[in-house]
């Protein structure tokens, strides 16, 4: 992949004040720990995602010097991509390319009167959310660690794919080595605990927040969710808790539990344990797990294709008074509806 990174533009403060009708409210796509972002139209019709800070203060200013100085060095289509920046305030303006179908979080857990994400949908996300961390970690210069990684630092776009954003909390790490924290920045349900004792952030810290965000896409649930009168529920606790028990499916989203997804979805939430590892010697990297999430969404395809043939060979020796319906959600490829003449084939989606 290219590493040239496009220059950065400087933007006036009087420009993105236009663009953003003076930072209006109703331009407001959304809040933050780092700041707000606000969409902006610039004057040849481009739209973009303004952030500035809330507050004006060195901590403010010194976490957008540093996602200035990250995302300059960054070019990944899983990756936001910084635009410019305006200098003449005190604490830089940031322009970033506007990504357009809001957050992962969002995508979750406020999708009401929308169809339930498939399974492939869900793998494919959390397999590009981990390359792009995977792309960081492994950066040539120096490991970039997210440092607040979240379903709500995850933004999708027309296509749903996934872009990574909100790198305020994010530290350039010299090779093999930790950086010690004076102060332990995240988001709580996602904060690994490792880093949160030892005050030491690595990329293992990365990892443990990334499989909080794994649960999220297999179980449907928040990171601290509600669970009738018990409020505040961790969900790895949880998780863990079902995992030890042998109850995952107590747990998981029910639209994705169906007969014979019980080895792939197994499979996802072992993977998920281990990124949950107390210890972050015991978690993979993001590579491996980046790997791993391919290799998943690789068996599950295989898996769709061989039963879609077996269907379509088996389609001769069906009865014209019935019709064959297949469920790639199914254990069995054929369900047959008595009294229907024709056949009909459900394509996989």
């Amino acid at each position: 992949m290219s590493k040239q990174v496009d220059a950065l533009r400087i933007f006036t403060q009087e420009e993105l004040k236009k663009a953003t009708n003076d930072f209006d409210e109703s331009r407001e796509l959304g809040r933050g720990g780092h700041g707000t972002v606000y969409k902006g139209i610039l004057k040849d019709d481009r739209v973009v995602a303004v952030k500035r800070s809330k507050l004006m203060n060195v901590s403010e200013t010194d976490e957008f010097v540093q996602e200035i100085i990250i995302l300059s060095q960054t070019n990944h289509r899983n990756v936001v991509r910084l635009l410019g920046c305006c200098l003449e305030v005190e604490v830089p303006i940031l322009v970033y390319e506007f990504i357009s179908n809001g957050t992962l979080f969002d995508f979750i857990h406020r999708n009401s009167g929308s169809p339930s994400p498939s399974v492939d949908t869900r793998l494919r996300i959390a397999q590009e959310s981990a390359e792009a961390l995977s792309y960081l970690h492994l950066s040539t210069n120096h490991p970039i660690v997210h440092g607040d990684v979240k379903s709500m630092n995850i933004l999708l776009d027309d296509n749903y794919m996934v872009k990574v954003t909100d790198f305020g909390a994010s530290r350039t790490l010299p090779k093999d080595e930790v950086q010690l924290m004076t102060l332990v920045q995240g988001t709580l349900g996602y904060l690994d605990p490792e880093y949160l004792q030892e005050r030491q952030l690595t990329d293992k810290s990365d990892v443990y927040s990334f499989g909080v965000v794994l649960l999220e896409l297999i179980t449907g649930k928040t990171a601290i969710y509600n669970d009738g009168p018990k409020q505040g529920k961790s969900l790895v606790s949880s998780f863990l808790l079902a995992m030890k028990d042998e109850n995952l499916s107590g747990i998981l989203d029910t639209s994705i539990v169906h007969a014979g997804m019980e080895t792939l979805l197994g499979e996802v939430a072992e993977l998920g344990r281990i990124c949950l590892a107390a210890s972050g010697e015991d978690r993979p990297s993001m590579t491996e797990v980046a790997d791993k999430l391919k290799a998943l969404r690789s068996t599950w395809r295989e898996k769709l294709a061989m039963e879609h043939t077996v269907m379509e060979h088996s389609v001769v020796d069906l009865s014209s008074t019935g019709s064959a319906r297949w469920d790639p959600l199914t254990s069995s490829a054929f369900s047959m509806v008595p009294h229907v003449t024709g056949i009909v084939i459900q394509t996989p989606r």
